[in-house]
């Protein structure tokens, strides 16, 4: 099946499948459609090129930084659990998960990752904060 583009809709078509198509549909080769639309560059947007077909570009630098807060947010939400295991155990008086200095380095990483869009650098990917390297090693 043919598959076509539309840059007013910016959807595809399949011909033989979707009986009416915008009058700016433009045929897009599987390849195309695979790389641009099915599973774009991480870090991309899509942008259309001079005959309306789409392709991958930066994002305006307003949207970098909307992306990176978004990333930002995640990673503290994907490392606070580790956080409130480690101070229930404290209140339960258990054996910890994990030992203090590791715990400190956690709440030094969070505190980066709260800094990290007032950083000259931000919101450059390359110079995001790291975590500490065992924070891999946790599982929930």
């Amino acid at each position: 099946m043919q598959r076509f583009y539309s840059q007013s809709s910016g959807c595809t078509y399949l011909q033989g499948f979707h009986t009416q198509m915008p009058e700016d549909a433009k045929p897009i080769a599987e390849e195309h459609y695979q790389a641009v639309l099915a599973n774009p560059v991480p870090g991309k947007v899509r942008g259309h090129d001079a005959d309306g077909l789409p392709i991958l570009v930066d994002p305006p630098p307003e949207d970098l930084a909307a992306m990176e807060r978004a990333w930002r947010n995640c990673e503290i939400l994907r490392v606070q659990w580790i956080r409130d295991r480690y101070r229930d155990e404290q209140e339960l008086s258990r054996p910890p998960s994990i030992t203090s200095e590791q715990y400190s380095g956690l709440l030094d990483y969070m505190q980066m990752l709260r800094d990290w869009p007032e950083q000259q650098a931000f919101p450059a990917e390359q110079f995001r904060p790291v975590p500490p390297a065992w924070i891999a090693k946790q599982t929930q």
